[in-house]
């Protein structure tokens, strides 16, 4: 993670990107501040969409002192620097980190604890005393994403509950992952209606979860209280979560769940952190 950035040089404004898998978040800070969010362009086409928001709002390079973009799927410092150097043109400064660690940050600060990400995909991120960050999931619809939306809704088009006409069109659609992922609010509908595939489904994702947030607090908070912040699409049913912490403390866990200060798109939040 990047260090030392401290407060904005010359007082200039502040930019935050939030890119997920399904939608990004675009924020600028100021006396008029600005606000944009819409479909994610992905890492590769995020410059054409700062560029015509950039025009839209009449702002330019000089305008802002620090760009911070919190981006899905970059982990490692090549990942970063790759993401920043195709940024350079909107800020004097551009600090990149990945979407869960500013979720994290923006969530619970610098203070050790665990926070749960369940949106499109899902991954739990802890920091313990020390400031050493330990994680669990997140390796994406092939390989993990266990009780994110996209899981939800898959497992919904496996219980026969959808034709299979349009079970096939939905995996073979080009966006096939968000698409699938967005029938995971009316499956959340239907187990609240007492259907009983749906409850099972929803069941099976809170477990799936509880065991992200399990392994973090077990490597990062062995013993005591752990707070718990959340974020993503998912998280925001509330019936949904309290299924989660219902399941932790049925395993032993002293957690205290708490919303998050901040969203990822507000960089004051994360980047005087860091």
């Amino acid at each position: 993670m990047n260090r030392g950035l401290g407060e904005p040089r010359g007082g200039g404004r502040l930019a935050g990107v939030d890119l997920g898998g399904t939608w990004v978040r675009v924020s600028v800070s100021g006396a008029a501040p600005r606000a944009f969010r819409g479909p994610t362009p992905g890492p590769a086409r995020l410059p054409a969409l700062l560029e015509r928001l950039w025009r839209r709002w009449r702002l330019s390079r000089r305008d802002l002192a620090t760009l911070g973009v919190a981006s899905r799927g970059v982990w490692t410092r090549t990942e970063r620097q790759a993401v920043a150097r195709r940024l350079r043109r909107f800020a004097p400064r551009v600090v990149v980190i990945s979407d869960v660690e500013a979720a994290y940050l923006a969530a619970l600060g610098p203070n050790p604890g665990v926070l749960l990400l369940a949106g499109t995909g899902s991954i739990a991120l802890g920091r313990d005393r020390a400031g050493r960050w330990r994680r669990a999931g997140g390796l994406g619809p092939l390989l993990g994403d266990d009780g994110s939306a996209f899981s939800v809704g898959r497992a919904w088009l496996r219980s026969d509950s959808i034709p299979p006409s349009r079970a096939r069109r939905l995996a073979t659609a080009p966006d096939a992952v968000a698409r699938i992922a967005a029938l995971a609010p009316s499956v959340l509908r239907r187990a609240r209606r007492g259907d009983r595939a749906a409850g099972r489904i929803v069941r099976g994702a809170q477990h799936a979860l509880a065991d992200l947030v399990q392994k973090v607090a077990r490597k990062s908070q062995p013993r005591g209280r752990i707070r718990v912040s959340w974020a993503g699409g998912l998280l925001s049913n509330q019936v949904f979560r309290a299924g989660i912490w219902r399941e932790l403390r049925r395993r032993g866990l002293r957690i205290t769940p708490l919303p998050a200060r901040a969203t990822a798109a507000t960089p004051s939040a994360w980047l005087s952190t860091l």
